[in-house]
């Protein structure tokens, strides 16, 4: 039996044990059940040092680390409730801080690395963070210039710490604290509805919102692992998402671990030949990235692909913007195995819509609502609710019935940007999209980036996947500028594959192109090249951004630009 996302509704919470006093805790699920279980000598971490060593750790050394974690916190005075953030990068550490911070009854929430002092002292500021982990470098790179405008944060744990103190007042040493504390601290006595998560998420305007999420997600989370992804405890499993967003969080460390599988930790930056070797040296079964990876390895080449073999890979998939048809067909050709698309967001906390293992792959289709999940394409009425679209073919919002368990329950301290996500029972995404005769659904664009041009609604995403059709093109990022005659053209931003300059010709070229494909009236009537696109850390691009500069507009917040996107010449 498939097991949906939406069953807790009914009081159930299936694939999870529940702590054993009553409650629910997601870092019981995560690791001290499978030592319940008796298969704690499984391994939950397999983590590649770049010396070519191998690092693992079992699912009991990690219930062991994180209950020394959850002791430390103790013993430092962190209560029940307080947030406890990380700046780290993809290491084991990681692991240990995260479950252990679940299992003390504090609140995960992760930064990225790459950030600068500025966002972390907004994010930390915001959340009224208590504990920061972090490296040295990090810390003095990016915190310690800090510390006398975050008076609520009281500890500092360095993972290579020499000596408490070290580094100031409030640094720790973490690994003789943890050394010194109990592994055997009990998982704090949590329900399915206390605070576990806490995820900073960047609009379009203003400051960055802070998503809760409570300790029930779980069920969400390894329902559609198993689901969508088709994870099995004798999996191993890589999710190369940065720990710093929720999906490094949700299917980087909660759902594979929860499925007792054997997570991946790799901490290297992108290279296609290393990639290719993980996958076949590591035996990977289930491959979670990015559509922008997938075009980066496209861009190295078919040849570097063939050059390495994939003997337990079984499913790919793909998350964080979306998925180009061009890129599943070229899996297919190249990989052996299609791209399978999957559509969630921060505030939804775990897959909603994904073309699932047991469905056929059509490429530019996310695919179908996971079990238990409810969507439809509706539009905002004038008086605040939403009408459904009658039938298929309707461009419009996608919605999601409220009430399933990852679903977040609130912006941090903004109850009224929270209430504003919903109407009559639907929780609004701002994604648009459509679905087909099937119940398939497919992406269409932000509902603030689609382009109405002369009475035509222009997703941009559509224009970008037929551009990167063209031989010569890695990368587009589509926006629409003002015009006094159809309100808005089309413009495009283009970055080109390795062997190709750009010339007006080429220009013209990829022009023709797209208005054979699209017709005149949904091409874009200009293009530009770039050296690069501006990508979130999550591997979007910023088409806000392209517009801002482009039309000379404010910015916005800029902290979660990826540090090499910048997309300026």
């Amino acid at each position: 039996m498939v097991h949906g996302i939406g069953d807790e509704r009914d009081g159930a919470r299936p694939g999870v044990d529940g702590l054993p006093g009553g409650g629910l805790n997601i870092a019981h699920e995560a690791a001290d059940r499978h030592v319940a279980r008796g298969r704690g000598d499984r391994v939950a971490l397999r983590c590649p040092g770049r010396d070519g060593t191998v690092r693992t750790v079992s699912y009991a050394e990690l219930s062991g680390l994180s209950g020394r974690f959850a002791g430390l916190l103790h013993r430092l005075g962190v209560e029940r409730g307080e947030r406890v953030f990380t700046l780290l990068g993809r290491v084991p550490d990681l692991y240990t801080a995260a479950l252990g911070t679940l299992k003390a009854g504090c609140v995960l929430s992760p930064l990225f690395s790459a950030f600068g002092p500025e966002p972390v002292r907004t994010r930390l500021a915001a959340g009224d963070g208590r504990v920061l982990v972090t490296t040295r470098a990090l810390y003095r790179r990016k915190v310690a210039c800090l510390r006398g405008s975050l008076p609520g944060l009281r500890h500092v744990l360095l993972v290579d710490g020499a000596a408490d103190g070290d580094e100031g007042p409030g640094t720790v040493a973490l690994h003789p604290a943890l050394a010194a504390a109990d592994p055997d601290t009990p998982c704090a006595p949590t329900g399915p509805e206390d605070m576990a998560l806490l995820h900073f998420t960047s609009g379009t305007t203003g400051r960055p919102k802070g998503a809760v999420h409570v300790h029930g997600a779980v069920v969400g989370h390894l329902a559609t692992a198993r689901h969508a992804l088709g994870l099995g405890a004798d999996d191993v499993f890589w999710c190369t998402a940065d720990p710093g967003w929720v999906t490094g969080t949700s299917y980087g460390i909660v759902a594979p671990l929860a499925a007792g599988a054997t997570v991946l930790v790799d901490d290297g930056e992108f290279d296609a030949e290393r990639w290719y070797a993980i996958l076949r040296d590591h035996r990977v079964a289930v491959w979670y990235t990015a559509p922008t990876a997938i075009r980066m390895l496209m861009k190295a080449g078919a040849a570097v692909a063939r050059r390495y073999d994939r003997p337990a890979l079984r499913v790919i998939a793909s998350v964080g913007e979306p998925l180009n048809a061009e890129a599943v067909t070229w899996a297919q050709d190249t990989l052996g195995l299609p791209v399978r698309d999957t559509w969630w967001q921060t505030e939804t906390g775990a897959i909603m819509i994904a073309c699932a293992v047991d469905a056929p792959v059509r490429p530019g289709s996310m695919g179908r609502p996971e079990p238990g999940i409810e969507a439809a394409i509706v539009t905002r009425t004038p008086g605040g609710g939403v009408r459904v679209a009658d039938g298929p073919g309707t461009v419009g919002e996608i919605a999601l019935r409220a009430g399933w368990p990852s679903m977040f329950r609130g912006y941090l301290g903004d109850e009224e940007r929270y209430r504003r996500c919903f109407a009559d029972g639907w929780y609004l995404s701002g994604d648009l999209g459509v679905r087909d005769a099937d119940g398939c659904f497919r992406f269409v664009g932000r509902a603030d980036d689609v382009i109405k041009a002369a009475g035509h609604l222009i997703g941009p995403f559509e224009v970008e996947s037929v551009l990167m059709e063209h031989e010569a093109v890695a990368e587009a990022g589509v926006i629409g500028v003002p015009d006094p005659i159809a309100g808005e053209t089309v413009k495009a931003f283009v970055t080109l594959k390795a062997g190709h300059t750009p010339s007006e010709a080429l220009a013209r070229a990829l022009i023709g192109h797209a208005r054979a494909r699209l017709g005149p009236a949904v091409a874009p009537r200009a293009l530009e090249f770039r050296d690069a696109l501006p990508h979130t850390r999550s591997g979007k691009i910023m088409r806000r951004l392209l517009k801002a500069r482009e039309l000379g507009l404010p910015e916005g917040d800029l902290s979660t630009l990826e540090g090499n996107g910048d997309g300026r010449r």
